[in-house]
């Protein structure tokens, strides 16, 4: 089973990450933070990646930092599990529709991280949850997993429909990306000769 576990500790959270590459959507989420908890279950659930998430953070302050640690932290356990990347599919891509919404998300492998962000939101807030530190996530994971990561809106009108449909749409392009592929067993996919 391709798999790891990263432990990221600073003055401002605690966090603990382990993924399983070839699970069955299993999460095991504990953030302090209720909606990101359940952003996170969808991420696992979609994707097929058994996820572990324990944090502890400054929440007295706000939920930015447990939310950017987290999106590190599970950057490098995926791009850990991985290793050296060779049999993937690498690409991904889903359009994913949720009511009123549909959200694009495209998404590459590559080592070469870089967000193309174009998920407006019609609320400041989702409850209590900062709908800004949607964002901070996906650019942290994309930083730390060495993802070109590509979410769009299509169109979509309640804020929480956004955010879920955006990280089921990252979870199934993911799913898509880091399966083995039958026809390329044992080799990188890249000309270059390296990801």
């Amino acid at each position: 089973m391709r798999s790891a576990e990263i432990t990221r500790t600073t003055n401002e959270t605690a966090i603990k990450v382990a993924v399983g590459l070839d699970g069955t959507g299993k999460g095991e989420i504990a953030t302090g933070v209720g909606f990101f908890d359940h952003m996170l279950d969808q991420l696992a659930r979609h994707s097929l990646i058994d996820m572990v998430v324990q944090a502890k953070g400054d929440l007295h302050i706000d939920d930015h930092h447990t939310v950017e640690d987290v999106g590190i932290a599970l950057g490098q356990a995926l791009a850990r599990a991985l290793g050296d990347k060779k049999g993937i599919r690498r690409y991904g891509h889903f359009r994913l529709a949720m009511d009123d919404t549909q959200v694009a998300c495209a998404l590459d492998l590559s080592a070469r991280p870089f967000l193309v962000w174009n998920l407006p939101f019609p609320t400041q807030k989702i409850g209590s949850f900062d709908t800004e530190l949607v964002r901070e996530f996906f650019q942290a994971l994309s930083t730390h997993g060495g993802i070109t990561l590509h979410v769009d809106l299509i169109h979509g009108l309640n804020s929480h429909h956004i955010a879920e449909a955006a990280f089921k749409a990252v979870a199934r392009a993911l799913r898509e990306a880091v399966e083995p592929d039958p026809r390329m067993s044992g080799v990188l996919p890249s000309t270059k000769g390296a990801l």
